[in-house]
């Protein structure tokens, strides 16, 4: 006779180094990030979590382009040119150049618009989102220094074409800079949890 009782599923065993790192990460400011960087080798396994990112549809909206510092160069160059273009002012220009010259490696988040009748296109931009996140996290918990940044130059059409050949269906979600930190910031004020939280019980 065919087994009819009921499988026991046990509970998730508590990861407690996973959960103190949730509850003490942070970001580290990209301008204090020096080399050395992780190598292709070191940065495969990041990616590797960044690409177990919760996706609604199995879409896989999203896709990364590792830029190293001869690519950072290149783009600091195409951001100068199209802060010109745009009539920026001068200091807004230099800081989307500086985004990119003062890096020594970064990974842009691409995400990609891909229409689904059952996926709602926010959602796309969520797992997007996650992604960054979640290459945030594994960066960190690599123990790099590593901050998720986008600037202009990730929202304007012409830089996005220009610097890396996005498709028209693309956007830059996140550009994450990962190093070495030279200096650990302070922890910064945190919201209030019970300021932001409802309970519902009924």
């Amino acid at each position: 006779m065919p087994d009819t009782t009921t499988p026991v599923i046990k509970p998730l065993e508590k990861d407690e180094a996973a959960l103190a790192f949730l509850l003490s990460r942070r970001s580290r400011p990209a301008k204090t990030l020096v080399t050395p960087v992780p190598s292709r080798n070191e940065l495969l396994p990041m990616l590797t979590a960044a690409a177990r990112t919760p996706d609604h549809g199995k879409l896989e909206p999203w896709r990364f382009i590792v830029l190293e510092k001869p690519a950072l160069d290149r783009l600091a160059g195409v951001a100068r040119t199209r802060g010109e273009a745009l009539g920026l002012e001068p200091a807004q220009v230099q800081k989307g150049v500086d985004q990119f010259a003062n890096g020594n490696l970064a990974v842009a988040v691409i995400k990609i618009i891909k229409p689904n009748e059952k996926v709602p296109a926010v959602e796309i931009t969520y797992s997007a989102g996650a992604a960054c996140l979640q290459l945030l996290n594994a960066a960190l918990a690599s123990g790099w220094g590593a901050n998720w940044l986008s600037g202009w130059a990730s929202h304007d059409r012409g830089f996005c074409t220009e610097a890396l050949g996005l498709a028209e269906n693309e956007r830059i979600a996140g550009l994450i800079h990962i190093g070495t930190e030279k200096a650990t910031p302070p922890e910064r004020p945190r919201p209030d949890l019970e300021a932001i939280t409802t309970w519902l019980s009924e």
